[in-house]
């Protein structure tokens, strides 16, 4: 099934949003308390504007559905030293995909996606945080090839389970997504 990829602007942040809240219930049932805090909601959007404005979100579409998302994020310090090379590396957040689409390998498609835009950008390396006590997500990547670099806790972050593969690995060779033409930023 052809699946297209392209750069989010402000007109995506109620479909991008609605995938959060779908995530996150899906999350609340799994007996997982990530994204269910109400407090950090405006933080969140707030955020993944800014992210869309620098063109860092970016979203799949099936037959002009939106089937998931993908920030390629800036280095988050709170987790990234110095000392592991910050700039060798994209980093991925908020890689969410519908319900709709569980078990369809979208979102190894969209780490394989990471990997190619950090190849394109002369990076060897793709990074994550993901949270500490999901450890359904942590066997996710881990299957999707990463390695558990470290655990940080930082004190106002439940985030901090930190994983990284090379940008060369593709799982999922033979269903890349394809790059859709990239509407102008909405401002």
């Amino acid at each position: 099934m052809r699946m297209t990829i392209r750069d989010a602007d402000i007109r995506d942040i109620e479909g991008l949003m609605t995938l959060r809240r779908e995530a996150a219930a899906w999350l609340q049932a799994a007996g997982i308390d990530q994204w269910n805090d109400p407090r950090t909601a405006a933080v969140a959007l707030a955020k993944w504007e800014q992210d869309i404005a620098a063109g860092r979100t970016h979203v799949v579409e099936h037959e002009g559905a939106m089937a998931a998302t993908i920030t390629l994020a800036r280095p988050d310090t709170d987790f990234w030293r110095p000392s592991d090379g910050l700039e060798d590396a994209v980093y991925v957040a908020k890689l969410i995909t519908s319900r709709q689409w569980a078990g369809q390998a979208l979102g190894g498609r969209l780490l394989d996606w990471a990997g190619a835009e950090a190849q394109a950008q002369g990076k060897s390396l793709v990074r994550l945080d993901c949270w500490r006590t999901n450890e359904a997500l942590q066997s996710f990547y881990l299957h999707e090839g990463f390695q558990h670099v470290r655990t940080e806790a930082p004190p106002h972050r439940l985030s901090g389970w930190l994983a990284q593969r090379p940008a060369f690995v593709a799982r999922h060779p033979h269903a890349k997504l394809t790059e859709a033409r990239v509407r102008a930023h909405a401002s």
